[in-house]
């Protein structure tokens, strides 16, 4: 997570990004969407201050603990979620590995992650697998939906999607944060 400081910097800008946007889809109509929008907010800003390179910020030590419990109660939070649907499991697996890496950073000497060992660790490894099967499926599946013409009220009377509750741009949120996960995971 604290890797060289161009690519972290990137890293920290495209966490950010989908952080605010992810707040903005928080004004949709649709409670589901912004119930989702808004841990997926917490998840983009939580990744940006992980990303941010240890040359510029180096976080006390209680952070690490601190990010711990609050992705410990978004996982919770998404486990009672996921009764209702599996769609949920997937914010379930991300504060999972949001956890697993504040306790890494948080039981690290100096924070120097991925020197001196030996191998990449089981649940690492678990998680990149899964990680980059969610972004081949879910980049597989980002096809663009057609546009209503005018962006007036449909045919069938429906009024048309705001562009906060599209589903499109959602899926392309939870891509550019597995992408993230996967750029972070290595450096653990």
């Amino acid at each position: 997570m604290h890797g060289p400081a161009s690519p972290g910097w990137l890293l920290v800008a495209l966490c950010a990004v989908t952080g605010v946007y992810c707040l903005l889809r928080m004004r949709s109509r649709v409670e589901e969407q912004r119930r989702a929008a808004g841990g997926e907010a917490l998840m983009g800003f939580g990744m940006a201050a992980m990303a941010v390179p240890a040359a510029a910020f180096a976080p006390p030590a209680w952070a690490w603990p601190a990010y711990a419990v609050v992705f410990g109660a978004a996982g919770l939070r998404a486990l009672w979620a996921a009764r209702s649907g599996r769609r949920h499991l997937h914010h379930l697996v991300g504060t999972a590995a949001m956890v697993y890496m504040a306790v890494v950073m948080a039981h690290s000497p100096a924070h120097a992650h991925g020197h001196g060992t030996s191998g990449t660790p089981v649940v690492t490894g678990a998680l990149l697998l899964y990680f980059t099967g969610y972004v081949l499926r879910t980049g597989a599946r980002l096809i663009p939906v057609a546009a209503v013409a005018g962006g007036g009220p449909e045919a069938d009377g429906r009024a048309a999607a705001g562009w906060g509750d599209r589903p499109e741009l959602a899926r392309a949120c939870r891509l550019s944060m597995a992408i993230a996960m996967l750029a972070m995971l290595p450096t653990m």
